[in-house]
């Protein structure tokens, strides 16, 4: 089909108004990338893109992700043109409460939305992560007779995503990766918030980007006819890179008085909005879509839902002939339950020695990587220290698109990032590792996995003081309370290997936001006082009784993780009137109906000790103001563990003595 250059002129300064008049409506958002970018948004949503607006979730559309989510009206605007349930009535509430036109793209909140962008840079690695899951498709279902999945993940972002450092490891990742369904647009405008790009950056990005394997085309983004040649390149390209499209662009185009400088970034030209629609050719009418635009996009949709329709021809004939790989389709929406998962792990010999339950992990993962074909698991460069290799797999790489062990590199931001990609896309189960004290390198995707729901599985390993002789800058001694501060997020500390089945199956149960599996580096006992079945399935409550007071309750101790030993061995010093509740996960707990949580923790007993290898302020909330914590609120200290432990204080001593002050 020939480009409609004429309509698809007009469709992007109306797009421009839609933006003008809806940040001019809010009073805040930003203007330049939706202006700037109105040819590029023209020419993907009303030509370009493989997607079907009636379908916004068609497993092979193109993905769009607009990784400077400052300029979500670019987006809405586009995705209410092109027929997505986008209605104007919401493109007017723009920023609104409730609307699904909320300042940033909200992945679940809005049609057509495939991630949840605003952090910049973070767009860029969840398209990475959404390459890797197109290739692993590819590779797993598709036959020479019927490719199902041929799509391809398209990512706009802007100078501030290029600066930042999970860009750039991502686009690292991709190009050694040679993920050629990905195509980045890059809106070269010069501009960043505060100031002209020339102040903070000088690199020649076509350079870089070539350097890093990637194909690289710079073009005016402005016009449409070439632009459009550059992205059907970028398409058919068989170089096996990953395509780059620099565009360039001018920053909040129709608003002379801020167009091309950094006011042009936010709503500083909201104010000049009627003199730039007049300059557009809009009408006074505001929010104004011509009937010719319309009449377009309506002809284009049905072009779009034909497309896929002829598509669902093959995919049911693919169905029929491939009985076998449907079935694993299938079973990409299937969510066994933790009962069921359960079941496939064998119980542990009574002596059973694991170095740490990172190694308890490690049988674990393989038990259920069986059960669970499309569960993937990679490291950043420390499989043989995290243990999550799968071993009845090889490596995904460019000569094996359908192995399910991913190395990251160092590079634990765009792993998560990129883990969240693979977890948007929705057809596999990432999971990914680390030490844990390199969370914090993790951590803001590790948040929007929480704020968008989505069930990636981290295994940090080396999870306390338990480290060791790493010293103080491997032991996480605040990275555990930090994380469970998290909403919708979800960390278990394990505390033997029955307790790490149980830790696994509740992530893998897990369908509505993340699960960290903090994991030890030093040995730990088997639990043998405590059946394997009471351990495994109180893992999935948060909480519960681990030792059974065997006289009138006088003393609870709480303990999570590696101490939950030495609060079973303070038991039998106190007497039989102390109960022991082991805690592995305090937000499941809290999930539970408040008759369970006082059936494990009774207000009649005020006398409570909590024990955990790190800061002690989080455990008042489950200690009152009546009880104790046995805690680190100081940084580590390099020598062997038992040393560190003892040294710290986080002993079996202490917690008798700290239990026996307790009036």
């Amino acid at each position: 089909m020939i480009l409609q250059t004429p309509l698809l002129s007009q469709a992007a300064n109306q797009a421009r108004g839609l933006a003008i008049d809806a940040v001019h409506t809010s009073s805040s958002g930003h203007l330049g990338l939706p202006l700037g970018c109105a040819e590029i948004g023209a020419v993907l949503f009303g030509h370009a893109l493989s997607i079907n607006p009636d379908r916004p979730r068609w497993i092979n559309r193109d993905r769009f992700v607009l990784s400077a989510g400052h300029g979500s009206m670019f987006l809405y605007a586009w995705l209410h043109l092109s027929g997505f349930d986008v209605p104007l009535e919401q493109v007017k509430k723009f920023r609104a409460l409730h609307s699904t036109t909320p300042g940033h793209p909200e992945f679940h909140d809005t049609p057509g939305v495939e991630a949840t962008t605003g952090p910049l840079g973070q767009g860029v690695g969840n398209a990475v992560g959404m390459a890797v899951a197109g290739q692993m498709a590819a590779a797993r279902f598709n036959t020479a007779e019927q490719p199902i999945f041929d799509y391809h993940v398209v990512c706009l972002a802007g100078d501030g995503c290029m600066q930042e450092g999970v860009a750039m490891e991502a686009v690292e990742f991709a190009g050694h990766q040679h993920l050629d369904n990905l195509i980045l647009i890059y809106d070269s405008n010069d501009v960043t918030l505060d100031a002209m790009a020339a102040k903070t950056q000088s690199e020649n990005t076509a350079a870089r980007f070539k350097a890093i394997g990637w194909d690289v085309q710079t073009i005016d983004g402005q016009d449409m006819e070439v632009f459009l040649k550059a992205f059907n390149r970028a398409k058919r390209t068989k170089t096996g890179k990953p395509q780059l499209i620099i565009a360039r662009t001018l920053i909040a185009k129709g608003i002379p008085e801020v167009a091309g400088t950094a006011k042009g970034h936010g709503e500083g030209g909201a104010k000049f909005a009627d003199a730039a629609r007049a300059g557009l050719g809009l009408p006074a009418e505001h929010f104004y879509v011509s009937p010719e635009v319309r009449a377009y996009f309506d002809a284009h949709k049905k072009r779009l839902v034909r497309a896929c329709n002829k598509w669902h021809k093959t995919y049911k004939a693919w169905r029929e002939a491939n009985a076998e790989k449907a079935t694993l389709l299938d079973s990409a929406q299937a969510h066994p339950s933790a009962a069921l998962l359960l079941e496939k792990i064998p119980v542990f010999p009574a002596d059973v020695k694991h170095p740490g339950t990172r190694g308890s992990g490690r049988e674990v993962l393989q038990s259920l990587a069986a059960e669970l074909p499309l569960l993937v698991s990679g490291s950043a460069d420390l499989h043989g220290s995290t243990y999550n290799y799968i071993n009845a797999d090889k490596d995904f790489d460019p000569t094996n698109r359908a192995g399910r062990n991913i190395r990251f590199g160092i590079r634990e931001h765009a792993m998560a990032a990129i883990s969240n990609g693979i977890a948007y896309d929705g057809l596999f189960r990432p999971s990914c590792a680390t030490f844990l004290v390199f969370a914090d390198y993790s951590r803001p995707p590790m948040r929007l996995a929480a704020l968008s729901k989505l069930p990636v599985i981290y295994i940090y390993t080396h999870d306390s003081i338990g480290v060791g002789e790493d010293g103080p800058t491997h032991q996480p001694i605040e990275t555990v309370s930090a994380l469970r501060l998290i909403p919708n997020f979800d960390l278990i500390r394990p505390a033997d290997c029955e307790e790490t089945a149980g830790a696994f199956a509740a992530a893998l149960e897990r369908n509505d936001g993340p699960t960290l599996l903090a994991l030890t580096r030093q040995a730990v006992p088997n639990l043998n006082e405590i059946p394997p079945h009471i351990r495994r399935a109180g893992v999935l409550k948060g909480g519960y009784v681990a030792i059974q007071e065997t006289a009138p309750l006088t003393c609870i101790l709480i303990a999570t993780g590696s101490e939950l030993q030495l609060a079973v061995a303070a038991a039998k010093e106190l007497g039989a009137g102390t109960r022991v509740v082991s805690m592995p996960c305090t937000s499941r707990f809290d999930r539970q109906s408040a008759e369970y949580r006082d059936s494990i923790l009774p207000d009649s007993c005020r006398k409570r000790v909590a024990i955990e290898a790190g800061v002690s302020s989080f455990w008042a909330k489950y200690v009152g103001l009546d009880g104790k914590v046995v805690g680190i609120d100081r940084f580590g200290m390099s020598a062997p563990a038992p040393i560190v432990f003892k040294e710290l204080g986080i002993t079996t001593e202490g917690l008798v003595a700290a239990a026996r002050s307790l009036t």
